[in-house]
């Protein structure tokens, strides 16, 4: 799933070529996509002008003057500009003709969606209403608090959206790594020097990542069609049995909250 880094590249890459485009025509070639329905969906996005993308957790929004589209990636969405002559993306399922120009939604798994909600409603969107924090808005006292206030484990508690906005499976990883934290420590047990450490680790991967356009590690591209680079900077993410970058041991693999997690055993304890 995109996830922070990716949609914040998306948003980047878009913000050089969608704004001022008009939307005169829209073609949903799978309903399922839009919300609510796709009459609502197209009468509602006919006509109108983008304005400066912008992004909260992992959810891109384009203004359309008094509304906006929100966009959500799920597993395999990928949103982008074309030109008149550019092909379009594998599974392509909706179209925006704009003038001069295409935006192209694709989805492989077909999970993601996208709506377009008056700017008044946003904040009480489901979406986005119980996002909580991103990690570049905190401060190490007020994270401290927050993690020794819960008692789940930190790769649980790390990809909750509603107590951190952003995060992935990818991340929260190399995070806990970087940071020598074992993913099923339990956060209320952390210090506050070990709090510190990991937000700024969280920090600078995802500065890290961004700068880097992402982790392409399935089939994300960014607004303008180009693959990440920062999968080739991951140390344990899909490194199951290669050695640990920097003890040599066998990077171990389990499911933690879920989810396929990557760790060292023996720098993570």
């Amino acid at each position: 799933m995109p996830e922070l880094p990716e949609v914040e590249t998306i948003r980047r890459t878009l913000a050089r070529c969608l704004p001022g485009k008009k939307i005169e025509d829209v073609e949903v070639r799978l309903p399922k996509l839009v919300r609510p329905d796709v009459a609502t969906f197209v009468e509602s996005a006919r006509g109108r002008v983008f304005g400066e993308p912008q992004r909260k957790g992992k959810v891109l929004i384009l203004p359309l003057g008094e509304s906006s589209l929100l966009v959500h990636f799920r597993l395999t969405g990928q949103l982008v500009f074309l030109s008149p002559e550019s092909a379009e993306p594998a599974y392509t399922h909706l179209v925006f003709a704009l003038n001069g120009a295409r935006l192209a939604y694709a989805d492989l798994r077909q999970f993601g969606w996208l709506e377009i909600v008056r700017n008044e409603d946003l904040a009480e969107h489901p979406s986005l209403v119980s996002l909580g924090p991103e990690p570049f808005d905190l401060e190490a006292e007020e994270f401290y608090v927050m993690l020794t206030s819960r008692r789940r484990r930190l790769k649980a508690l790390l990809l909750d959206q509603q107590f951190l906005a952003g995060l992935g499976n990818i991340y929260v990883d190399e995070s806990l790594f970087r940071a020598r934290l074992h993913p099923e420590r339990e956060a209320a047990t952390l210090s506050f020097e070990e709090a510190r450490r990991l937000l700024r680790v969280v920090q600078d991967v995802l500065r890290e990542a961004i700068a880097t356009g992402g982790s392409s590690v399935r089939n994300y591209v960014d607004g303008e069609g180009r693959e990440g680079r920062f999968q080739e900077r991951h140390l344990v993410y899909q490194h199951r049995e290669r050695p640990c970058p920097r003890c040599k041991t066998p990077i171990a693999y389990k499911q933690v909250a879920g989810r396929g997690t990557y760790f060292c055993p023996r720098c993570q304890r």
